[in-house]
């Protein structure tokens, strides 16, 4: 809310210039706050994707986790259309955060996060994922 006075008041005082500065670093930080939206719910689809790679099966569960996640990922992303390879970007930095989660449940707890990252194919479930996503990008 400080933001937007101290853009108010250089609009009143005809600062142009440094309320346009003041717009980039406001637009920027929604930016940075919509990209950790969805980073947080692509390690949800993550964590189920990866469960089901590693279980070789699925569960309604994880089927409405991950139209769930994904339907909020299309939501989150409409504000700024993210391109694909920043969605990606994106996934991958959820990555390791679902690997953790998952090792937790995957075959009850049975992995270690790092012997679970070999039993499951990485390109393939980022890959899995930004196919989910992507009808909101076409």
């Amino acid at each position: 809310m400080e933001e937007l006075l101290t853009l108010k008041e250089m609009l009143l005082k005809g600062d142009i210039s440094g309320a346009l500065v003041m717009v980039e670093e406001l637009e920027e930080m929604g930016r940075n706050d919509i990209i950790k939206t969805i980073r947080s719910h692509a390690v949800i689809l993550l964590l189920h994707l990866i469960k089901q790679q590693a279980e070789n099966r699925t569960t309604r569960s994880w089927e409405v986790s991950i139209r769930n996640s994904v339907r909020e990922i299309q939501r989150e992303n409409r504000a700024y259309y993210l391109t694909s390879e920043e969605l990606l970007e994106t996934l991958e930095e959820a990555y390791l955060n679902a690997i953790d989660e998952a090792s937790l449940e995957v075959e009850e707890g049975r992995y270690e996060p790092e012997e679970l990252e070999q039993r499951v194919n990485k390109v393939e479930i980022l890959q899995h994922a930004l196919n989910l996503i992507a009808p909101l990008n076409s």
